[in-house]
């Protein structure tokens, strides 16, 4: 009887969600452990529904008592136990000693953020303990049911369609520790990053444009999401709207697989023109405004770009119109034009094609095809152009989401220009793919003005450099940022007096991540469920890491990375137009960072410094990263360290300062109390009245260079 109604239930179920089933389960596992996702009321009823076995459930003892659910239960074997009780695991363990199949969430309750909560040490633990096969099993589309605990005001459907990915078994050893407690909480940890791996690996494999779609579906057309400072917010309906028209007017003017130069501010057309070049088979060249001629030109050479899209009222207000003039073998195409060609034919087209049927109307592109390139910062060099597939973004937000719970509760204050990959990414696509509001800032600088924002607005989450959340903390009144659940800072160090103003002054915990433009660009950030001080947290799902050491340099070794976020190749000046792949001695498809880094015993990952960063004074490696952290110790200005040729040590460090009462004596009395090599004491200290900055907010070390020439 059982059998009948439970073949009964799953046709119903088939016919009202439509549930997929994606894998199959393995073949000879005397020892099983399923573990999934909990999105909602309905995740047991369908795993018990759609396994082709016949597990025994582990369930909180407060599901029992509610008559309902105990009725449900009915239909499979049940163990009620308490996940915070260490003694319920014992019954499990002995289950799952004895051959049973045993089903269990590590989450312990239903998520109320549509992403992934804490998970429990004690599923972990037993799997550890028994030396059970583990078969993760995503759980998708049942947090868009009524049956979920998400908010009232999330949107959700009456019959969502639902799919069950059946991912690859695996293991988690027993870890390697001197106490159970040590033990239990490696697990544990080991668990959590399987269930993020799930969580991503599952991801779907779709263009920029098709993302945008699915999320409009998912949230609702109507749902306002952006916001700039025009002060008018954008649903994804007007969004949409706007990527088909820009893109199809742009489309006259360039051909299929042409790069087109944008030179635009944070606005809601700049994202609109992202997503529609993208859909048009166009691809978004994202030009830094703060580059200067050369910059730009370089830009351009390598990238090949032969139209550049901007605004006039854009360059006048930002005093570009020199610069573009001097820009040679461009031409300049202005949103105000393109809007005054638009057609009655245009407008049809929209009205009754385009919008209607957006998944038809255009020519459908492939994942791997180019989706933007970005250029990087040219702190060491002249600009390169990395170009970043639809594949490499989207698996970036996949990796994000996985680890970081965003959602349509936040709003996000994105003041870093999309052409800085942190900025696109995380204050850019990120929130339109996730539901997630943002509003866009023209320009990170404005130290007084943002703080003013985020409380005016009701910002949850602000993203920048240490360099700019210092100034925000110097301007912004206590209370500003009373409710910001996330500050992520990038891009550069961050400052230890930056993370203890935003403490000490507003009781915010700043999360420092870690990445590069080619790897669009997050590759680690500490979150709250990994967080260590002094780290840039763990590596995000999905990544393959190697470290190989550098002569000189006792600890850590050079980062190689490998993972579907990794940038299709570079544009070089020398060679314009030339895609070149990633290369590195590790292997084919492996990323050289550049950066030196140690892991800790739990994965987290310290910065070490840049090899190019590091001067060879008298035979020795010494991290000029670690002579500006020795300045700061010393004084609390700002601080930049380079170098210049020496005939007898090989390399002098010269330390460029705002604070022009620094002097050696306190670089070396700062020395001994912090435990730095008296050769880590720069030679010369030059004052200056302010340090050379790029456009994203880093030190220009390019210039710095210049000037300990010159010195």
């Amino acid at each position: 009887m059982r059998n009948l109604i439970k073949g009964l239930m799953r046709h119903i179920a088939e016919l009202l969600f439509r549930v997929r089933v994606n894998g199959d389960l393995p073949d000879g596992c005397k020892r099983l452990l399923i573990v999934a996702n909990h999105e909602s009321f309905l995740d047991g009823l369908l795993l018990g529904l759609f396994l082709p076995l016949d597990p025994v459930f582990v369930v909180h003892t407060g599901v029992v008592r509610n008559p309902l659910f105990r009725l449900v239960l009915t239909l499979t074997d049940y163990l009620a136990v308490d996940p915070t009780s260490p003694m319920a695991m014992k019954k499990v363990i002995r289950l799952i000693e004895d051959g049973r199949p045993v089903v269990i969430f590590p989450e312990g309750r239903i998520t109320t953020t549509g992403s992934l909560m804490k998970t429990y040490d004690g599923p972990a633990f037993v799997a550890a303990k028994t030396g059970a096969t583990i078969l993760p099993v995503r759980i998708d589309g049942a947090a868009r049911s009524y049956f979920s605990r998400l908010a009232a005001h999330v949107p959700k459907r009456l019959f969502p369609q639902i799919s069950l990915f059946l991912r690859p078994t695996t293991r988690i050893p027993m870890p390697v520790a001197p106490t159970a407690r040590q033990r239990r909480r490696k697990a544990g940890e080991a668990m959590r990053r399987l269930m993020q791996d799930m969580i991503f690996a599952t991801r779907p494999t779709q263009t920029l444009f098709e993302a945008l779609l699915d999320a409009a579906d998912i949230q609702g057309h109507r749902h306002a999401l952006v916001e700039d400072l025009k002060q008018i917010e954008y649903s994804y309906r007007d969004l949409i709207k706007m990527a088909l028209t820009l893109g199809r007017l742009t489309a006259r003017h360039s051909a299929p697989g042409e790069r087109i130069g944008l030179l635009l501010p944070n606005l809601a057309p700049t994202l609109g023109l992202i997503f529609g070049l993208s859909a048009h088979r166009r691809i978004a060249a994202m030009l830094n405004y703060t580059a200067g001629v050369d910059g730009m030109q370089a830009a351009c050479t390598a990238a090949q770009i032969r139209t550049i899209l901007t605004s006039r009222a854009f360059v006048e207000q930002a005093k570009l119109g020199d610069k573009l003039a001097a820009l040679q073998g461009v031409r300049l195409l202005y949103l105000e034009e393109l809007r005054e060609a638009l057609t009655f034919a245009d407008k049809l087209w929209l009205m009754l094609w385009a919008l209607p049927f957006p998944r038809t109307a255009l020519p459908a592109g492939s994942p791997e095809d180019a989706a933007v390139v970005l250029f990087t910062s040219g702190s060491e060099g002249k600009p390169k152009g990395v170009v970043l597939s639809h594949r490499a973004l989207l698996a970036n937000i996949a990796q994000i989401r996985a680890v970081v719970d965003f959602s349509i509760n936040d709003k996000i204050l994105n003041a870093l220009p999309l052409f800085h990959s942190f900025g696109l990414t995380a204050g850019g696509l990120l929130p339109v793919l996730t539901g997630a509001k943002v509003f866009l800032y023209p320009s990170p600088l404005h130290y007084r003005v943002i703080p003013e924002l985020a409380y005016d607005r009701n910002c949850t989450v602000l993203l920048g450099t240490s360099t700019f959340l210092g100034n925000y903390a110097k301007f912004a009144h206590p209370y500003d940022f009373y409710r910001l659940r996330y500050v992520i800072a990038g891009a550069e160090k961050l400052a230890t007096t930056v993370r203890d103003i935003w403490f000490e002054k507003f009781g915010i915990r700043i999360f420092e991540g870690y990445g590069a433009t080619e790897t669009a660009p997050v590759l680690a950030v500490n979150t709250p469920m990994a967080f260590r001080s002094g780290t840039v947290g763990q590596f995000l799902p999905g990544l393959q890491h190697q470290l190989v050491a550098v002569p000189g340099i006792p600890t850590g070794g050079m980062l190689h990375v490998k993972g579907p976020n990794l940038m299709s190749g570079y544009l070089r000046f020398e060679k314009p137009g030339v895609l070149q792949t990633p290369t590195s001695s590790v292997g084919e498809g492996w990323y050289e960072t550049g950066d030196v880094v140690e892991l800790d015993d739990d994965g987290f990952v310290k910065i070490v410094g840049r090899v190019k960063r590091f001067a060879k004074v008298a035979g020795e490696m010494v991290s000029l990263e670690a002579v500006e952290k020795l300045a700061l110790a010393a004084s609390s200005a700002s601080h930049a360290a380079s170098t210049q040729p020496d005939p007898t040590r090989g390399e002098t460090i010269l330390l460029f300062t705002t604070d022009r009462s620094l002097s050696r004596e306190k670089l070396q009395a700062a020395a001994r109390d912090g435990g730095w090599p008296e050769i880590a004491v720069p030679r010369r200290i030059i004052a200056v009245d302010a340090l050379p900055l790029l456009g994203t907010g880093k030190i220009d070390y390019v210039t710095l260079k210049a000037w300990a020439e010159k010195a």
